[in-house]
């Protein structure tokens, strides 16, 4: 059974190897490249502790700083995951989405002892600098890289919906999906979506891609790649084909 994986690479590669191990055959088919920003250095004088929201948000932070020693606090278990393996030695997972990062931070840190340095991308889903301020921590948010979109519709994706060999899509970003919807309209496969069943990993990510046919769209409960994948299993195992139907 082949999956579309749309996520940036070095993210894809990680999904793929999980996939694999549940005996199916990914495909790889990236809608975003990541470029870090050069000449970025982290300004992290005077930081208590490292946010994360990405794993690609860890490992430009890791090629911009050899400061290790800071405590990271990251969005989800995937990021930490990759924060983890990139030498930071004490970091704690929101298991979630920003409002249970904001609830850690709280729960942990003091707003006098110094500021939340947040490693972020050039765009931002959802408002932690904000959420946190309005706690009295003091934020300081830096643009490590950039994600770009891809100009058109990589060629596995296409080859997998012309021939009819895609059987589910995991989608990870309203970004991400808003930007499949465009590409498969302009390459005219639109409708050999209606053949494969969607795994979103929350409504807003569900909602742009509502706009084309799917045989079904699922939805994580929660905002990780844990969860997505618990919604893939459960189905898999009741009705043997991962359609969700």
């Amino acid at each position: 059974m082949q999956v579309l994986i749309t996520r940036p690479r070095e993210d894809a590669e990680e999904l793929a190897r999980e996939l694999q191990q549940r005996g199916f055959v990914p495909v790889l088919a990236p809608l975003l490249s990541i470029r870090r920003r050069a000449g970025v250095v982290p300004q992290l004088d005077g930081a208590q502790a490292l946010l994360l929201t990405s794993a690609n948000g860890a490992r430009a932070l890791a090629a911009a700083t050899d400061n290790r020693n800071l405590p990271v606090y990251a969005v989800g278990d995937a990021t930490a995951r990759a924060a983890s393996g990139l030498g930071f030695t004490t970091v704690g997972s929101a298991s979630g989405s920003v409002k249970d990062l904001v609830r850690l931070v709280s729960d942990n840190l003091d707003p006098e002892t110094g500021v939340l340095y947040h490693a972020a991308g050039t765009r931002l889903a959802g408002d932690l600098a904000g959420r946190l301020r309005e706690k009295g921590f003091t934020v300081v948010r830096e643009s490590l890289y950039e994600a770009e979109i891809a100009s058109e519709l990589p060629l596995p994706a296409k080859d997998g919906l012309a021939g009819g060999s895609l059987d589910l899509a995991l989608f990870f970003s309203p970004r991400t999906a808003a930007a499949f919807v465009t590409l498969a309209v302009e390459a005219g496969l639109a409708s050999a979506c209606e053949r494969v069943a969607v795994y979103a990993l929350s409504q807003a990510v569900s909602d742009a891609l509502s706009e084309i046919p799917w045989r079904t769209i699922r939805i994580a409960s929660q905002p990780d790649q844990e969860s997505l994948l618990a919604v893939l299993d459960a189905d898999r195992n009741d009705d043997g084909d991962g359609s969700g139907a």
